[in-house]
C-alpha cells in the first residue's frame, strides 16, 4: 500500500472521531495546505518586490491568517445547518450535503489560485473586482482569453481538473464513515465550534473584524494582495461592490458645510453649478470630435519619457495643444469615459458609467450639447453594451450609437472588434454626414486595438517588436490609424469647424510598489482642428479639466456643474492638481513651491505623504509636511463632494 494511501486512511480514520464536523476540518487542513503553497509560489514568483519590503515572514505568516478567515466563512453555512442534518437520522443527507459543499468549495479555490498569476501578470495584483464585473462579459472576455491567454486557459484548466479527481478521492471515505456521535453530543459541542469560526472570520478581538486594510503591511499593492487569497480578495470585492455607494467613507467623514467649504461647491440643487464663459468667443461654436484611446499611456509617448511607438501623435502634437503633466483619475475604461465626458470626480466605488442612480439625467457634455442643439453620438468598434455604456449614453445626452453590428465588411475584427483603422474610418465617414446635414455635432469614438490580446491587421506598421502582438505593436499601429484619420481629416470640409482631442483613457497595467504609481497614471492628450495654436501646456492637469477646457475653445456659454478647470483660459505653466483613484487608495497631488506634493487616503490607514519627480519618475514618501492637515482635508472633502453628488442626485443639468 502506497505512503500516500496510508496517510488517506489515517486521515479519515482519525476524522472518524469528530463526527460530523470531519469534512470541515479536513477541509480546513487541506485548504491551509493549498492556500498556503500557492502563496508561496507566487512570493518566490516575485520575490524581488518581495524583499524589497523586508516583510517576507509576516507576509506568509498573516497569510496564514487571511486563509483561516476565508476557510471558516465558507464553513459557516455547513455549519449553521449541522444541528438539523447531522442528527442520526438525516446523517446520510449531511455527508451528502458537506461532501457536494467541501468537494465545490477545494475546486472552486483552486480554481481563483489558478487564475493569479495571469491576472496578475494583467492587473499586478490579485483577482478582485475587476474579475467579478468582467463575469457579466463571458463573450468579450472569453474572446480576450482566447486570443491571448490560451496557457493561461489551460493551466487552470488542468488544475481544475486535476482538483476534481483529488479532493472526490479524498473525499470519497467521508460518504461511507458511520454516524459516531449521539445528537446529544453533536448539539453540546457544535456552539463551541460555531464560536470557534465566528472568531475564525472575525481574526480579532478589536473593534472591527478584519479587512484587506489590516493586511495592507507593505506599501507595495501587489505585494499586499499577495498576504490574501485569491477566494477571499474576490469575495470582498463581491462585497463591497454590493454596498459600494457609500464607499468614500471608507478615508473617513467630514461635515456637509466643510466639504462644501473647501471644494467652494454650495448647497443648493446642484452644489457645483457654475456659468462657462468661454476662452474663445464664436458667433457658431465649434463642432466636437474627441477620440479616447484605449490604454495609451504616457509610457508609450517618447517625448513623455516613453518607448517610442507614436510617430504621428509626436508630429501631430506640434499642430496643437499638448499637454505635459496630464494624469487620469483611473486605471479602467469607464473612469476615463466618466472624467472626460462628464468631468465627475473619481471615488472608490465604480465608476457611474455602470451604477444605478446615474443612468438617467445625470450631467454629460454630450446632454448639454444636445440641449444647444448638436447631434450626439457614439462611435464604437466592439459591442456597445460592454461596461454599460450604451445604456448611459443614451440615457445621458447621446442620440446616436455606431457599434460593431454597423461596420460593413470592416478591414479587420478582433476579440474586441473591428480594428482603429475601421473605427476612425467609420468615424470620418460619419462626420462628412454630419457636415453635409449642416447640423453642429459631438463625436465621440473610443478605440480599443491596444487591448490584450493585441489583434490588429498586418501590413501596416514595422514591429516595434517581436512577436506580433504586444502592447508596444498594438499602441503603434493604433498610432498609424490616428495618422491615417488625421490626413484626411485635415483635407476635409468639417475641419475648420471641428475641434479635436485625442486622449488616453488610461494607462496600460498600472502597477508599481507606490501606494499609487503616479508615472502609469500619466497621459497624453492633444487638442488641434480648426484654428486652435500650437501650445505646450506644462502646467499639472487632471483628466476632468478636458471636457471644461473643450468646451470652452468650442465658444459655448452654458452652466454645468463640472468641477474641473478651463485650461485655456490659464497660462500655459499655471499650478494644478490632479486625483487619481487607484484600488482602495486615493491619490492628491497638487503643484507647490516645494514640488508636487502628494497626499494618499487609504482605507483603514493613517494618509501618507510623498514628493513626485516628473522627471524621475519617483515618488519619494516623506514624513507629514506642515501643511498635512490642509493636504489630508483638501483631499478628503474632494473624494466626499463627488459621493454626496452621486447619492443624492445633484449632478445634472439646470
Amino acid at each position: 500500500m502506497s505512503l500516500i494511501k496510508k496517510l488517506h486512511q489515517s486521515i479519515w480514520k482519525f476524522s472518524a472521531k469528530l463526527g460530523p464536523f470531519a469534512p470541515l476540518i479536513a477541509m480546513l487542513l487541506v485548504g491551509l495546505a493549498m492556500l498556503s503553497a500557492t502563496r508561496l509560489g507566487l512570493v518566490l514568483w516575485k520575490f524581488e518586490r518581495v524583499s524589497n519590503t523586508g516583510k517576507l515572514a509576516e507576509i506568509l505568516l498573516q497569510g496564514v491568517r487571511v486563509d483561516v478567515i476565508q476557510l471558516c466563512l465558507i464553513a459557516f453555512i455547513p455549519l449553521l445547518l449541522t444541528p438539523i442534518l447531522a442528527t442520526q437520522r438525516l446523517f446520510k443527507v449531511w455527508q451528502r450535503f458537506s461532501y457536494v459543499w467541501v468537494s465545490i468549495a477545494l475546486v472552486l479555490l483552486v480554481f481563483l489560485e489558478a487564475a493569479t498569476p495571469g491576472f496578475i501578470s494583467e492587473y499586478d495584483v490579485r483577482p478582485n473586482r475587476i474579475f467579478v464585473e468582467y463575469l457579466k462579459y463571458p463573450h468579450e472576455v472569453f474572446s480576450m482569453l482566447w486570443g491571448g491567454f490560451k496557457v493561461e486557459i489551460f493551466s487552470a484548466l488542468g488544475a481544475v481538473a486535476l482538483a476534481v479527481w483529488l479532493v472526490h478521492k479524498f473525499m470519497r471515505p467521508w460518504l461511507s464513515l458511520p454516524s459516531s456521535w449521539s445528537n446529544t453530543k453533536t448539539w453540546l459541542v457544535w456552539p463551541l465550534i460555531v464560536i470557534l469560526a465566528a472568531l475564525g472570520i472575525r481574526s480579532t478581538l478589536g473593534h472591527r473584524p478584519a479587512n484587506p486594510a489590516l493586511f495592507a503591511i507593505t506599501a507595495d499593492n501587489m505585494v499586499n494582495s499577495l498576504v490574501l487569497n485569491s477566494g477571499y480578495s474576490v469575495f470582498y470585492a463581491t462585497y463591497n461592490l454590493i454596498k459600494e455607494t457609500k464607499s468614500s467613507d471608507i478615508y473617513g467623514k467630514m461635515p456637509r458645510d466643510e466639504i462644501f467649504k473647501i471644494t467652494g461647491a454650495k448647497d443648493t440643487d446642484i452644489p457645483t453649478l457654475t456659468t462657462l464663459h468661454p476662452s474663445h468667443k464664436r458667433d457658431k461654436p465649434l463642432n466636437l470630435v474627441i477620440i479616447l484611446q484605449e490604454s495609451l499611456g504616457a509610457t508609450f509617448v517618447e517625448s513623455l519619457g516613453g518607448v517610442p511607438v507614436t510617430p504621428n501623435l509626436e508630429k501631430l502634437k506640434e499642430q496643437g495643444i499638448w499637454f505635459e503633466q496630464l494624469y487620469a483619475t483611473g486605471t479602467r475604461s469607464v473612469r476615463g469615459i466618466e472624467a472626460v465626458v462628464t468631468g465627475f470626480q473619481p471615488t472608490p466605488a465604480d465608476s457611474t458609467v455602470k451604477l444605478s442612480k446615474s443612468q438617467k439625467n445625470f450631467f454629460s457634455i454630450a446632454a448639454l450639447l444636445e440641449k444647444q442643439g448638436y447631434n450626439t453620438e457614439f462611435i464604437y468598434g466592439g459591442e456597445s453594451h460592454f461596461d454599460n455604456m450604451r445604456s448611459f449614453f443614451l440615457g445621458n445626452g447621446f442620440n446616436h450609437i455606431v457599434d460593431q453590428k454597423d461596420y460593413k465588411n470592416p478591414v479587420f475584427s478582433g476579440s474586441w472588434g473591428v480594428s482603429d483603422e475601421d473605427l476612425l474610418n467609420k468615424t470620418h465617414e460619419q462626420l462628412m454626414a454630419h457636415h453635409n446635414a449642416g447640423k453642429p455635432f459631438f463625436t465621440l469614438a473610443f478605440s480599443s486595438s491596444n487591448h490584450a490580446p493585441f489583434e490588429f491587421p498586418d501590413g501596416r506598421i514595422e514591429l516595434y517588436e517581436q512577436p506580433k502582438a504586444t502592447d508596444n505593436n498594438a499602441v503603434k499601429y493604433a498610432d498609424y490609424a490616428i495618422g491615417e484619420f488625421f490626413k484626411k481629416a485635415q483635407q476635409s470640409p468639417y475641419w475648420k469647424d471641428t475641434v479635436f482631442l485625442v486622449v488616453a483613457d488610461h494607462d496600460i497595467r498600472v502597477r508599481g510598489e507606490a501606494l499609487v504609481p503616479i508615472t502609469h497614471f500619466h497621459i497624453p492628450a492633444l487638442i488641434l482642428g480648426a484654428d486652435i495654436k500650437p501650445l505646450r501646456y506644462t502646467g499639472l492637469a487632471s483628466q476632468l479639466d478636458l471636457p471644461v477646457t473643450m468646451l470652452s475653445l468650442m465658444g459655448i456659454q452654458a452652466a454645468h456643474p463640472m468641477t474641473g478647470r478651463d485650461l485655456s483660459s490659464l497660462a500655459a505653466d499655471s499650478p494644478g492638481r490632479a486625483m487619481m483613484q487607484y484600488n482602495d487608495n486615493y491619490g492628491w497631488m497638487e503643484e507647490s513651491p516645494s514640488g508636487k506634493e502628494v497626499v494618499v487616503l487609504r482605507s483603514g490607514k493613517l494618509p501618507a505623504h510623498g514628493l513626485y519627480d516628473p522627471k524621475t519618475k519617483k515618488m519619494t514618501e516623506v514624513a507629514a509636511p506642515a501643511n498635512a492637515k490642509e493636504l489630508e482635508q483638501r483631499a478628503l472633502a474632494n473624494v466626499l463632494l463627488p459621493d454626496l453628488l452621486y447619492n443624492e442626485q445633484r449632478y445634472h443639468l439646470p
